[in-house]
């Protein structure tokens, strides 16, 4: 890849193409923190016994590590031995679910608030915590108009939703992934073997996200997005499961239509894709304009996995007030509202 096409690929990748076109209208947003709020879905219950305690915790322009820094504190343990499943936005107001070892004193965990937080239940359960370890978040979104223009942007955006709710939309990284103004990019960090753990896994985590997003863009570019070929992985809506393309016949393309499966996109590490034919010539292509972010992922032991290039939005819906729209919606783990919201609206406010 030529240094020109390599800068293309990076600005792509930063500000990648939408799928459906120019946003739909222009709307503010987040123009409160209660303007965004998102609910963690686990996907199971509390075990009910253990020597932990599973903890529904709201919390209103903090971030999750302080968070679990201050239930450290209240419940004396090691920062460490409080789990998450997941980072939630500082600004909004997030609902999430945190484990801390079950306190040596008796302590009424669910009375507790603090500043930004609020604990509203405890249960008892049987181990920390794991990161990943949840089905998928609930978002209500609202979107700002003009006085009195609510009903107004939600005619406006009906189409928009109705496409998104059909096709999905592409399941980019969002800009957090990458810091303000890219810092976790930033070539000349040095070392990074002699980062805090916590900024080691920032910058490799970034690493990997604008490899995806530049693969993910040049497929939005030429439309296979959303279409299988012979060489892609595809992997099943909202699980794991990755299974070789060796041919795409009309039952696959009626499943991946039906947002069924999906093509994946790689997440990069040592060796090359498990793609083939066109699809692997594409990412080894992409891979090689990124070369510093890929020989970082190899050198610190990452494997190469996969992504899904396609994201569904489940249960989305629009709702008119006096002078906003709210958008409520689904998404599966690890994917990122603003990858809907972008596809939908533009705010003036924000450059990209």
């Amino acid at each position: 890849m030529s240094a020109g096409a390599a800068d293309a690929a990076r600005s792509a990748a930063l500000a990648p193409p939408r799928a459906h076109g120019a946003p739909a209208a222009e709307a503010v947003l987040r123009a409160c923190i209660e303007d965004f709020v998102v609910e963690e879905d686990l996907g199971f219950a509390a075990a009910g016994a253990g020597a932990h305690l599973l903890l529904k915790v709201r919390k209103v322009g903090a971030n999750t590590p302080w968070v679990a820094r201050e239930l450290a504190r209240l419940v004396r343990c090691r920062p460490q031995e409080v789990g998450y499943a997941g980072l939630k936005d500082r600004r909004a107001v997030a609902t999430q679910w945190f484990s801390v070892p079950r306190p040596r004193t008796p302590l009424d965990l669910r009375s507790v608030r603090g500043e930004g937080f609020e604990v509203l239940e405890a249960h008892a359960h049987n181990r920390k915590l794991p990161r990943g370890a949840l089905a998928g978040n609930r978002f209500a979104v609202r979107l700002r108009a003009a006085e009195g223009a609510g009903a107004w942007l939600a005619e406006r955006l009906a189409p928009r939703v109705a496409a998104i709710a059909a096709r999905g939309v592409p399941n980019y990284f969002g800009p957090q992934r990458f810091g303000r103004d890219g810092a976790n990019l930033d070539p000349g960090a040095g070392n990074l073997a002699r980062l805090p753990a916590a900024e080691r896994g920032f910058r490799l985590s970034a690493a990997r996200s604008v490899v995806f997003n530049a693969v993910l863009a040049a497929r939005v570019g030429d439309g296979s997005w959303e279409r299988l070929f012979a060489g892609d992985l595809a992997n099943l809506d909202g699980r794991g499961s990755i299974f070789a393309v060796e041919s795409a016949d009309e039952t696959l393309a009626a499943r991946c239509a039906r947002l069924e499966i999906h093509p994946t996109g790689p997440l990069w590490g040592a060796g090359e894709p498990r793609t083939g034919a066109g699809v692997l010539a594409l990412e080894g292509r992409i891979g090689a304009g990124f070369a510093t972010e890929c020989a970082l992922c190899a050198a610190a032991g990452m494997v190469q996995e996969r992504r899904s290039l396609r994201l569904r939005v489940a249960e989305l819906e629009c709702v008119a007030e006096p002078d906003a729209v709210v958008l409520r919606f689904r998404l599966t783990r690890g994917s990122f509202a603003t990858a809907v919201l972008r596809e939908l609206v533009k705010d003036p406010a924000v450059s990209e």
